[in-house]
């Protein structure tokens, strides 16, 4: 009832119609704790009364602690390459542990990757998000990674996190990030979530970015491509790589929970690619609409939007791991 109520809530505090009660429907904490003061009147006669009180006792205890410590944590991928990332901690002993994967060309300090990461954190579920193998402040060469490697660095994060503190029980991926983390949780059997945020039904999708280039990457063994304003060398392997991997047939073998969040004005990832993981995708299984979202989640909000719908659906399915640091 609790997490009903609270997916609900956040629901409800999304809409953008006018509603004559909507003023103490604000997703501001200090306007709705205001508006329910000022509209106690109205909504004493609303079928929303009890679900509001509980959205905002839950403000009360939970969504105001804030992050007290932000640290840098550093660990070596499977080719012995240093990898760099950030870990958010909550201000207490968290209940559980997770990890970002970024978008593709991205890096871990995306604004998506560090509102979502630090709202998850003030909620008590420690989040590492890391830069892949040849991005941000990570070693290596891009030009010399493919989807194997961003899936294996997945998985040498969260061996280096169970090494350190207690194993992830949760994954969490934006756009290409989104794919490698359902195709890392078959390898990870301690994680029971999984999310996915405007993620391509199949790998090969990304390179729809650099369609005009692949006869001179197949040709030439590389091309030097531009991608939002940056060079990077998109390699043969890379595309002979990413077409190996079909997402909809490892999705069969995937028992985790899903959540699947996806913008139907996405105009990278269109919204039907997140129809496609649902059906594929096995039970327990859920899709959030994040309707007027961009793609990369631009608009504080929107990620903020996100990042409290997940810390309402993972409680229901994340329990806190035994596994704690390796002897």
């Amino acid at each position: 009832v609790k997490m009903a109520a609270l997916v609900l809530w956040r629901w409800v505090t999304r809409l953008k119609r006018p509603m004559s009660c909507m003023s103490a429907f604000s997703p501001s904490f200090s306007q709705r704790r205001k508006g329910l003061l000022q509209h106690h009147h109205c909504l004493s006669h609303s079928p929303l009364t009890h679900i509001y009180g509980i959205a905002l006792l839950h403000d009360l205890l939970i969504m105001n602690r804030p992050v007290i410590r932000r640290e840098k944590f550093t660990f070596t991928n499977q080719d012995g390459e240093d990898l760099a990332g950030l870990l958010e901690l909550p201000e207490t002993e968290p209940f559980a542990y997770a990890l970002f994967a970024h978008c593709f060309t991205c890096s871990k300090n995306i604004g998506a990757a560090s509102r979502v990461s630090r709202i998850l954190a003030a909620r008590g579920v420690a989040v590492l998000r890391f830069d892949f193998t040849g991005l941000g402040n990570s070693e290596g060469d891009f030009a010399n990674t493919n989807f194997t490697s961003n899936v294996q660095d997945l998985i040498s994060a969260a061996n280096a996190i169970q090494n350190r503190f207690c194993a992830p029980s949760m994954l969490l991926g934006h756009s290409l990030g989104g794919a490698a983390v359902l195709f890392a949780a078959r390898d990870l059997p301690d994680v029971q979530a999984v999310v996915t945020v405007a993620a391509p039904s199949e790998p090969e999708h990304v390179t729809h970015l650099f369609a005009h280039h692949h006869q001179s990457i197949y040709d030439d063994g590389f091309a030097e491509v531009n991608l939002a304003g940056r060079q990077f060398t998109i390699t043969r392997q890379f595309l002979e790589d990413i077409a190996e991997h079909s997402l909809l047939d490892n999705l069969h073998n995937m028992h985790k929970a899903l959540l699947i969040m996806h913008s139907p004005e996405d105009e990278v990832v269109d919204i039907v690619h997140a129809k496609n993981i649902l059906d594929a995708a096995n039970y327990p299984k859920s899709f959030i609409s994040l309707d007027g979202a961009d793609h990369l989640l631009s608009q504080p909000e929107d990620a903020d939007y996100v990042a409290e719908v997940i810390t309402t659906w993972a409680s229901r399915y994340i329990v806190r791991s035994d596994k704690g640091p390796a002897d």
